[in-house]
């Protein structure tokens, strides 16, 4: 994700920065909310769901951070892990300086205040199928029943604050429990009633799948048994073999990595009901993007698939995407999940680096990595992760290859750019994602990988 931006706020923030931090007791309830059907304690598994808080200037609302300025007083929410901020239209921006709070549910005690990420630049082109809306990189924060939010705007050259996109609302995210190994949180359906159309149809009495369950995992086929929940990592001679085998039509050579674990969707419990049906593919994978997600370090291992699933909501239902837009995720212990559906080793369209979403694939790690470093086991996980996909397509992780843009703020549609194989986001965009410490790591990830095609 691009960096908050850097340029002068002016004395608005000024003010806002002076906001007290004492909260008022008994913070009150939220007065607008939205939570999905199926959601009621008591039916099984914690199902999630999202409150929409919208982010207005009320007559009477504390104006020390200026008139223009967007002020959520401390309040009292249903739990929840992930926020972010969405507005209407994808084609604008939120210049401007955006932090919350949160209360934990654990401690009772309020963190400080954090920044959201004003541009969240992993977009979809703009295609059909591809609904979408604005916002900011997602955060995640952990158990949490209490928020508060301030919006600052930047100051533009005459000093007026610049004017906020239209329908500037707060996304909540509860990315719902543990599946445990069961289907997704399928009792939370926004799209239709629990196992009924346009939910993904009706459960197969045999196989205990929907259809939409059973096509995304028919899309893996190849690879693991319908019902699995993780792909079974191979040996390079067994990889070798199973893609001499395949009857997908791929440029492969014999340079080729070890096929990783990668844990599919089932297995991070993705509730296949809210993506779009069809599959979108493209003609080959040329390029591997390394992107970070943004959303923070302050998950364990454990909490990723949490992490994963609030990813997902928020692309899907606060965004309006198709799915989550990136094709594998990685976390800090070095696990990979596949992401948008479609099989993991076809070439399927992400919406990650916006000019560039075709014929390439997009790989978030997990966290955010401008101060931080990664840990070696991500790093490996992506080394081992390119060097097998980018070999079924018969790329070098090493090499480079000119790329046409479709279009974005660095490369106009129909610029030429030669690009690395193994590429950061912001080699393609405007962006600092994915981070500095990550961006370091490239590298390495890309020798790494390309030893373990066999070059």
């Amino acid at each position: 994700m691009r960096a908050l931006l850097a340029s002068t706020i002016g004395v608005a923030c000024a003010a806002a920065l002076s906001l007290p931090l004492a909260l008022p007791a008994g913070a009150a309830a939220p007065s607008a909310s939205r939570q999905p059907a199926g959601t009621a304690a008591g039916a099984g598994q914690p199902a999630g769901g999202t409150q929409s808080l919208p982010l207005t200037a009320p007559a009477g609302a504390d104006r020390s951070a200026g008139a223009a300025a967007r002020v959520l007083p401390p309040r009292t929410v249903r739990p929840y892990s992930m926020l972010g901020i969405v507005w209407d239209d994808a084609g604008e921006e939120l210049h401007g300086r955006a932090q919350v709070r949160t209360r934990s549910t654990a401690s009772g005690q309020w963190s400080g205040w954090r920044d959201l990420s004003a541009h969240h630049d992993d977009a979809p082109d703009p295609v059909p199928g591809e609904r979408r809306r604005g916002g900011t990189a997602p955060l995640w924060v952990g158990a949490s029943d209490g928020v508060q939010v301030r919006v600052v705007p930047e100051r533009t050259a005459d000093r007026a604050p610049a004017a906020f996109p239209a329908g500037l609302s707060l996304e909540l995210v509860d990315p719902g429990g543990d599946p445990g190994g069961d289907t997704a949180d399928t009792a939370d359906n926004e799209r239709g009633a629990p196992g009924s159309e346009p939910g993904g149809g009706p459960r197969d009495r045999a196989g205990g799948l929907t259809a939409a369950e059973r096509q995304s995992a028919a899309a893996n086929a190849e690879l693991a048994p319908i019902g699995a929940t993780e792909i079974a990592p191979l040996g390079r001679t067994a990889t070798e073999e199973a893609a001499r085998r395949s009857a997908e039509p791929r440029a492969a050579s014999r340079y080729i990595g070890p096929r990783p674990g990668i844990v599919i969707r089932r297995g991070w419990g993705a509730n296949e009901s809210w993506r779009e049906r069809r599959f979108p593919y493209t003609k080959t994978v040329r390029t591997a993007f390394v992107h970070h997600s943004g959303t923070g370090n302050g998950y364990s291992c454990a909490q990723a698939p949490s992490v994963l699933r609030g990813i997902y909501r928020y692309h899907v239902h606060s965004m309006k995407w198709r799915d989550i837009g990136y094709n594998f995720a990685v976390d800090k212990c070095g696990t990979i999940y596949e992401g948008r559906a479609g099989g993991v080793a076809r070439a399927v369209q992400g919406a990650h680096t916006l000019g560039f979403n075709h014929n390439s694939m997009g790989i978030a790690v997990l966290g955010t990595y401008e101060a931080a470093q990664p840990s070696r086991q991500a790093v490996e996980a992506v080394a081992k992760l390119t060097a097998w996909k980018l070999g079924l397509f018969g790329r070098n992780p090493a090499g480079s290859g000119t790329r046409v843009s479709l279009g974005n703020t660095k490369y106009p549609k129909g610029t030429r750019v030669t690009l690395k194989v193994i590429s950061g986001h912001r080699d393609g965009f405007y962006t600092d994602c994915p981070g500095a410490r990550l961006y370091d790591k490239l590298g390495g990830i890309r020798g790494l990988a390309a030893r373990l095609q066999g070059r």
